[in-house]
């Protein structure tokens, strides 16, 4: 894509330094964050893409084998995450919490900041000139859909709710929902 975008397109997230800070984390809370983007990326066929009669059928093909592949995948996931769940004690769960909530942070963080570029890329290359009002609207709806995909889908995609709930306390759900409240509003 970026060869036929016009110029100026900017991703903010340097891969390194994201594989980094995922990377120095704890696996339970690694294997949750992985289980959970398996789950939003379904959903997202499930609700966007699935649903649309008028789509292309070779097009609806394509993403239907995908999901049936991120089928797979989120269940080899969970299975991982469990079996981590089962390794750790109490106190290294209870530090994983704390994990999952930096590393969903972490996310949140990148998307604000990608909301941010791609309405800034928007309004250089829309073709008109934009108001301040304008700019700051493309921004704000840049970053709730963002947060909607990235972040609120998957954490409450039914599975991901009951798997969480599980593996975790009612003190580490209470932390979990606490962490994620301003993104869940904002959406």
């Amino acid at each position: 894509m970026d060869a036929r975008m016009p110029a100026g397109h900017a991703k903010v997230a340097e891969p390194n330094a994201v594989a980094r800070a995922v990377l120095g984390r704890r696996s339970w809370a690694v294997l949750a964050l992985i289980c959970h983007i398996e789950l939003f990326v379904q959903r997202h066929y499930e609700e966007s893409i699935a649903p649309q009669a008028e789509l292309c059928p070779l097009w609806k093909d394509v993403f239907l084998f995908h999901w049936r592949e991120e089928c797979q995948h989120a269940i080899l996931d969970e299975l991982e995450w469990r079996a981590e769940h089962e390794r750790i004690d109490a106190a290294e769960r209870d530090a994983a919490v704390d994990d999952l909530i930096a590393l969903v942070g972490a996310v949140d963080d990148i998307l604000r900041a990608q909301a941010d570029a791609d309405a800034s890329y928007f309004a250089a290359t829309c073709g008109r000139p934009l108001g301040t009002r304008q700019r700051a609207h493309v921004g704000e709806v840049l970053r709730r859909a963002y947060r909607w995909q990235y972040v609120v889908s998957g954490a409450q995609h039914p599975r991901f709710e009951r798997l969480l709930a599980e593996m975790t306390t009612p003190g580490q759900q209470h932390r979990i929902a606490m962490a994620l409240e301003p993104i869940v509003a904002d959406v």
